[in-house]
């Protein structure tokens, strides 16, 4: 079961672009790597972090409301602001864990959560529930995941 657009319409308040029927494959703070059908998460990014992740297959994105979009995102480019990215991506993993609900067939489909930043990761009660959040997410389909 993937993460799905709708998922995230219930948790931001502030969005803007298309609201459709997507499904996420992948969710990741890096805008370096591979994320097909991804939901990008923008941590202290560069210019040009957008760009580079809609490259590599971002479909939407989580963007610091302080942070300025840059101009040449796309207008239906589904864009959720927060306050704070490591504190949403608490609530959406939580979210997706209840979306999971204990289901745990192994030949189901799951999103692929990747994040490498080591400031989110270590930001005292919030890295334990990531970290925890995300193993559970992993145990729940051992193929290849990576947290």
């Amino acid at each position: 079961m993937y993460l799905a657009l709708k998922d995230l319409e219930s948790l931001f308040n502030n969005s803007r672009g298309i609201q459709d029927n997507l499904f996420f494959v992948t969710v990741s703070d890096t805008a370096q790597i591979s994320q097909p059908k991804g939901l990008y998460i923008s941590y202290h990014g560069k210019p040009g972090d957008l760009s580079e992740a809609i490259t590599n297959g971002a479909i939407a994105a989580i963007w610091d409301q302080g942070e300025e979009v840059p101009c040449y995102t796309p207008n239906h480019f589904p864009i959720f602001f927060t306050v704070d990215p490591a504190e949403a991506i608490v609530t959406l993993l939580k979210r997706y864990l209840e979306k999971l609900n204990g289901e745990t067939d192994e030949i189901m489909e799951i999103t692929n959560f990747k994040f490498s930043h080591k400031e989110l990761l270590n930001k005292n009660k919030q890295t334990y529930d990531i970290a925890v959040m995300l193993n559970k997410i992993t145990s729940k389909n051992p193929a290849e995941r990576r947290g």
